[in-house]
């Protein structure tokens, strides 16, 4: 009987079917895991984002490891890295009326009180950049960046995690810091001189003259002066309050706008109702004055007819229609005599 010859005469067989396909499953398991975590060690940046890079393997601890600038190259981070990044351009957070452009969702106004007790709407923009100083960012990130905030869909996000979390973090730790600067700001000004309307319904002892509003060149400039004055004060406190609220200095370039001071609704309808009186009362007194220069116009006009009765012939006859030959004043059924 014929033995079987071993294949290629040296002896060895062939790999069965069962171990290429254990060798494959090996490579599939381990090798797609290996080549994802080295494509996955490299990164870069955009021209607005600054990154910080965090540890992330299975034997590492969880500390920075590097920050990398705007509009990097690609970067080796490490196997498994966390990449964290933030904002590097400038930045601005609205508050407005208008439910379609600001920050929070629906109506979002500052309301505080003047130093005489009228609730001011106050809306406005804060204009910043964060710190992109390696030691500043690396300091953002170990005291914001491992913890969440919640947003106004009531989910949490960390502040890297996109325009949401970025969002959440401004709502949560910057917008309590704006609201305590304007109600310190305009708690130091009376409404009139935020909102010159406002002397209309005010409570004084002494009648508001009609004509006092619309003085306008010196009211107007007073009211633009104070809201200059309310606009640096908070530029200057905003610093100050956000280095120690933040506990670092996290922001700089810190610029606030104040767009626009309301009132509220009863008190803007009582202002509305007090101008409407004031025009009703400026149109009464023009008709009167207008009746006055007429009458004084009218007594001139005869005392100057009586010193010259000639003259007041003279304005008779230019005052008749063309075509008229026969001018008989004292006829009883008329005075005039048409052409024939």
């Amino acid at each position: 009987m014929a033995k079987k010859e071993s294949s290629g005469g040296t002896g060895l067989r062939a790999p069965s079917r069962r171990t290429a396909i254990v060798v494959a499953v090996v490579l599939v398991v381990v090798g797609l895991p290996v080549l994802s975590a080295l494509l996955g060690g490299f990164e870069r940046t955009g021209g607005g984002d600054i990154a910080v890079v965090r540890n992330g393997g299975f034997f590492d601890n969880n500390r920075i490891r590097q920050v990398i600038d705007p509009g990097s190259g690609r970067v080796w981070i490490g196997l498994y890295s966390k990449v964290h990044k933030y904002p590097a351009q400038q930045r601005f957070y609205t508050i407005t009326s208008n439910a379609q452009k600001g920050e929070m969702s629906g109506v979002d106004v500052v309301t505080v009180p003047s130093s005489d007790g009228v609730n001011m709407g106050i809306e406005g923009t804060l204009y910043f950049t964060l710190n992109q100083d390696h030691q500043s960012i690396r300091a953002f990130d170990d005291k914001y960046g491992t913890r969440k905030f919640r947003g106004a869909g009531g989910k949490a996000y960390f502040p890297y995690d996109g325009d949401s979390g970025w969002s959440a973090f401004l709502d949560q730790i910057v917008r309590p810091v704006i609201d305590n600067d304007l109600r310190s700001q305009i708690n130091s000004f009376r409404c009139a001189e935020l909102v010159s309307s406002c002397a209309l319904v005010q409570n004084t002892s002494a009648p508001v003259r009609p004509q006092a509003p619309q003085q306008g060149g010196q009211q107007a400039q007073s009211n633009n002066g104070n809201i200059a004055k309310v606009q640096n004060a908070i530029n200057t406190s905003l610093a100050a309050d956000l280095e120690s609220t933040l506990g670092g200095r996290f922001v700089t370039n810190i610029h606030f706008n104040l767009v626009r001071v309301t009132l509220p609704e009863k008190v803007q309808d009582a202002v509305d109702r007090a101008q409407a009186a004031f025009a009703q009362v400026s149109e009464a007194q023009a008709k009167v004055a207008s009746a006055k220069a007429e009458a004084a116009a009218n007594k001139a006009r005869q005392d100057g007819y009586n010193k010259c009765p000639t003259c007041a012939r003279i304005e008779e006859l230019k005052a008749l229609p063309q075509g008229i030959t026969v001018y008989a004043p004292g006829n009883p059924n008329g005075s005039l005599l048409p052409q024939r």
